[in-house]
């Protein structure tokens, strides 16, 4: 016969392994498998926080022989472009030229994510407005967004 509290353990495990299942999008059905898929999953990111520790080692390193200034990364996307910015200090008034220099180029941003409270970040995830009809790449966007920053820290210079 199977105790109440054995009963209550094998439940509360089930869900336990469920949710674990869930969390780390498993498709397997026996505990064993489970354990396995979950365990991969960790190993990924322990591997992706590795490459995030790398690249901000070198964020850094590349941000201080620039005096701070923010970097720019874009990347071209099926239909877009993602643009990362990032300074190690904060940038007040910055964001109003990097968003002048996307509507200048007929870029739409879709979605956004900004954080200025110890630093500059800008995650811009945006696509061309197909009534302008002129394709642009990702160097033309860089090199729009960079000499933004450039008047940007011009006019903060001169204050």
């Amino acid at each position: 016969m199977v105790s109440r509290e054995h009963k209550k353990a094998a439940a509360a495990l089930h869900e336990k392994l469920q949710l674990l299942r869930s969390i780390t999008n498993s498709h397997a059905l026996s505990e064993t498998s489970i354990i396995v898929d979950a365990s991969k999953y960790i190993a990924e990111l322990k591997q992706k926080v590795d490459r995030l520790n790398q690249d901000i080692a070198t964020g850094q390193s590349s941000s201080h022989n620039q005096t701070s200034w923010p970097v720019v990364a874009v990347e071209t996307l099926d239909k877009g472009f993602l643009v990362n910015i990032h300074s190690d200090r904060t940038c007040p008034g910055l964001l109003v030229p990097i968003l002048g220099a996307f509507e200048e180029l007929g870029l739409m941003v879709s979605e956004a994510r900004v954080s200025c409270i110890d630093s500059f970040r800008l995650e811009a995830l945006g696509g061309e407005d197909e009534e302008i009809g002129e394709s642009i790449n990702a160097q033309v966007v860089e090199q729009a967004v960079s000499q933004a920053i450039r008047n940007w820290r011009e006019m903060n210079d001169q204050d």
